[in-house]
């Protein structure tokens, strides 16, 4: 550990010292207040890194256990969570995608059919990520594993590279890639890592259970219009020099060519890839659990060797996520059982409410604060940890209707993600790319963002309001 980490990981211990010794209200228990001390330098570690987020996490839950303010069957808890299996299972399942070469082939066939402009290219790109977010849980595989590799060599083709022909095609796809990213996370629970975690803070918090078809069914209309204006808006703002590419289309034939006809492997994903979604669509027809649905879309893939068993325990993303958002599922749990949560809820609530704003008016007030908060955060699973379930108590408090603010707090954790060139997993492979300034990222950025929380706050609530969610 170097002097800078020595010094993060002793500002997050002072953190919780600090919290801990604090005099606190007298509503609040002080076993709660001791929690919440341990739970504040969790998150502060995960923001600040000192040591992996997993060992932080880890951390965390051993203080708690050992100083006595959680059993030890609370402490491990979430490591046995349902959730936490299902993005277990949406990981291997991407592991399937990558190592068969599906996703590849699902890339280079869109390509050829309709990437014959920049602009073409773009919504190219854009339907690739759409098509296989739902079973890619991690966006930085999604990004760095399948279609950063595809877009970068499509750049290099075009004699597009960092420096000063960085505006001829590669800036324009490395920024649509990472809009794309976010708004597909937004779409879909298995999109993201995080976004299982939010559903279940959102089920610990106030007591709201989110399907993946409820998810799904609230997100699909403001996220295909996104999808649809976004890389128009970029084409506009940052348009590439190049704007029309007959050998993109030349490039994807080619390299389709190589693959050959599709592999016994990728029709095995491919089958499994697609029952999997119609059995987490159909949820509440065949009470199917999507956790169970996962477990076996992964049990045929080892039986049919796709993967073997070499690849379940080399899948780090997988293990590390549980690690993480297990030991932060077990806190956020043992804090809202506290009466932690309801109680801050309801001062912040009652604050609000004095103003005299509508629930309407003080629900988007609060997802604004939430969205551009992200400035500060490294991570969205940490931004999700640290004021996911504060919001969505307040929120709630105040009015809003318990499904809706679940959903749309959760939707948007990801919208933000473009803020910033370190907001999510995607960032350092695509910025790192060096196509991009840093002024000119963020600038982007903070219009995209803009926009698409326009769409999703209006014509995303309408929908909302037309499938009952208030």
């Amino acid at each position: 550990m170097d002097h800078a980490q020595k010094k993060k990981l002793l500002m997050t211990v002072l953190l919780g010292v600090l919290i801990w010794l604090c005099p606190h209200p007298s509503e609040i228990s002080d076993v709660a207040w001791h929690l919440f001390a341990i739970f504040a330098a969790t998150i502060a570690g995960f923001i600040l890194q000192p040591i992996p987020i997993g060992a932080v996490a880890f951390a965390g839950v051993t203080i708690a256990s050992l100083t006595g303010v959680i059993s030890v069957s609370t402490a491990i808890s979430g490591y046995g969570n349902s959730t936490i299996w299902l993005i277990i299972c949406a990981f291997l399942l991407s592991r399937a995608f990558i190592k068969s070469g599906l996703g590849n082939r699902i890339a280079y066939l869109i390509i050829k059919a309709i990437g014959k402009s920049s602009l073409m290219l773009g919504y190219a790109i854009t339907l690739t990520d759409f098509v296989i977010s739902p079973a890619t849980p991690s966006s930085t595989a999604r990004a760095g594993g399948i279609i950063y590799p595809i877009i970068k060599s499509l750049s290099s083709a075009l004699g597009s590279e960092p420096g000063d022909t960085a505006r001829k095609f590669g800036a324009y796809i490395m920024q649509i890639e990472y809009q794309a990213n976010a708004i597909t996370c937004a779409m879909f629970m298995t999109a993201m890592a995080g976004n299982p975690m939010a559903v279940e803070l959102a089920a610990k918090t106030i007591g709201i259970e989110i399907t993946w078809g409820d998810w799904a069914l609230a997100c699909i209309v403001p996220g295909l219009l996104s999808l649809l204006i976004m890389p128009v808006l970029l084409y506009k703002l940052f348009p590439p020099e190049i704007k029309y590419m007959p050998h993109a289309r030349q490039m994807a034939v080619e390299k389709l060519q190589e693959m050959g006809p599709l592999t016994y492997l990728e029709r095995i994903v491919a089958f499994v890839f697609i029952g999997a979604l119609a059995l987490w669509a159909t949820s509440s027809l065949t009470h199917m659990n999507a956790t169970g649905v996962g477990m076996l879309a992964v049990i045929i893939l080892l039986l049919t060797n796709v993967l073997d068993w070499k690849d379940v325990l080399e899948e780090k993303g997988a293990w590390n996520t549980m690690f993480w958002m297990g030991s932060l599922i077990a806190l956020a749990g043992a804090l809202a059982k506290s009466g932690f949560i309801k109680i801050v809820a309801n001062m912040a609530g009652s604050a609000i409410q004095g103003t005299g704003f509508s629930w309407l008016a003080a629900f988007i007030l609060l997802v604004l604060i939430y969205v551009y908060s992200h400035y500060a955060f490294a991570s969205v699973s940490a931004h999700i940890g640290a004021m996911y379930a504060a919001f969505l108590s307040v929120s709630v408090v105040v009015g809003t209707p318990p499904l809706l603010a679940a959903i749309a707090f959760a939707a948007l954790s990801n919208i933000m993600i473009p803020l910033t060139h370190y907001g999510g997993g995607a960032a350092p492979i695509l910025y790192g790319a060096g196509y991009v300034s840093q002024g000119k990222w963020w600038q982007l950025g903070f219009i995209l963002v803009t926009v698409n929380l326009i769409i999703w706050l209006g014509i995303g609530s309408a929908w909302w309001h037309l499938i009952g969610l208030w």
